[in-house]
């Protein structure tokens, strides 16, 4: 018979919980918790969910019930070595790959792996994430309907035994809402972003960017500036029934402590494109300001401060408002003026750089 397997590490310190209410109304939510823009753990949101009942019940019968409304669709399943204690990430000193395993599986099969496993300290961190429910479990959302009346992007399920999800962030805003066993949230203001370490953008373990420093083995001489990340840090253990509000950008490490875990996420927020994407203003930034020095570098700096993030207040205050342009309110007919003129520079060229064809 195989020992359990150890306890996932504790945190390396003790952060505070993050505040707690029960009893949310969708009043008090879209009134209080949403503008307040800080995480807030909401008891008992979901405790009504008929999966939950079942959940309560054995992992054997929640198991039951999905295999029963699954699609037969294969998912991306996720499966670690024992070594990793479910720290689902890169492999070590190498960023190029990771210390885990992912192809497609069915649910059904996965479901009963899982089961098997039974969170065995010899045996494979195995789980399934970000499922779209409509695709493969449709009468789940019906059976389990969302506890908010948010424009909600379709709701996704995570599945698996003990493991833990690095420190990320979403751009949107989520609802995570525990289904089976407890997870621990630990949550990083989106200004930490320096001191958490983030890895490739390019390369990730599962789409979203995740920090390369544990906070359960910190690492202090390779990641130091993590002692000022935590200060900030904030935690909560959910339980089945339980719910979390992340706003926009907050970073979170998630982890599953249970030989059965399942959450269901909730994503909503607007979804800009083109021009109108931070993203992309980003990206076009990284290629022509990063690289800039000297005064070039110093004036553009002072212009995204001024006019962009406004740190000195409104910047066009004493203009009369007919002359503030886009430097002050923008105007549905001024953002797309400036959205057509950008968009006939972006294929701008250099007239002293050789042109495609030329001799």
């Amino acid at each position: 018979m195989s020992a359990s397997r150890p306890a996932i590490a504790p945190l390396f310190w003790e952060p505070p919980q993050i505040a707690c209410a029960a009893d949310v109304t969708v009043e008090r939510f879209f009134a209080e918790i949403v503008p307040r823009s800080k995480p807030m753990v909401l008891r008992g949101l979901v405790k009504s969910w008929p999966a939950i009942g079942l959940a309560d019940q054995s992992a054997d019968a929640f198991a039951a019930y999905l295999k029963g409304i699954d699609t037969g669709q294969p998912v991306d399943v996720m499966q670690a070595p024992p070594q990793v204690r479910g720290r689902f990430s890169y492999a070590d000193d190498d960023l190029h790959r990771f210390n885990f395993t992912k192809r497609k599986r069915p649910i059904s099969e996965t479901l009963d792996q899982i089961l098997a496993l039974g969170g065995a300290a010899d045996a494979d961190a195995v789980y399934m994430g970000s499922i779209p429910v409509q695709r493969h479990l449709p009468q789940f959302a019906q059976d389990n309907p969302a506890p908010l009346p948010l424009p909600m992007l379709a709701p996704r399920i995570w599945i698996g035994g003990p493991a833990r999800v690095q420190t990320h962030f979403d751009p949107v805003y989520n609802l995570a809402c525990v289904v089976a066993g407890r997870r621990r949230f630990v949550v990083f203001p989106p200004e930490q972003l320096a001191n958490l370490y983030l890895g490739p953008f390019e390369n990730t373990p599962a789409g979203a960017v995740i920090s390369l420093a544990s906070l359960e083995e910190p690492d202090f001489e390779r990641f130091p500036k993590l002692k000022i990340a935590v200060q900030s840090a904030s935690v909560a253990v959910l339980e089945p029934g339980d719910a979390l509000f992340l706003p926009h950008y907050w970073f979170h490490h998630v982890t599953a402590f249970d030989p059965f875990n399942a959450q269901v996420n909730y994503w909503w927020g607007e979804n800009k494109y083109g021009l109108d994407s931070p993203r992309n203003s980003f990206l076009t930034a990284l290629i022509s300001v990063k690289d800039l020095d000297g005064d070039e570098r110093t004036f553009w700096k002072a212009m995204f401060d001024h006019y962009v993030f406004q740190e000195d207040g409104d910047p066009v205050a004493y203009l009369p408002e007919d002359l503030q342009s886009a430097f002050g309110r923008m105007s549905p007919a001024t953002r797309d003026r400036i959205r057509t003129f950008t968009l006939s520079l972006l294929n701008e060229q250099d007239p002293a750089a050789p042109r495609k064809g030329a001799r």
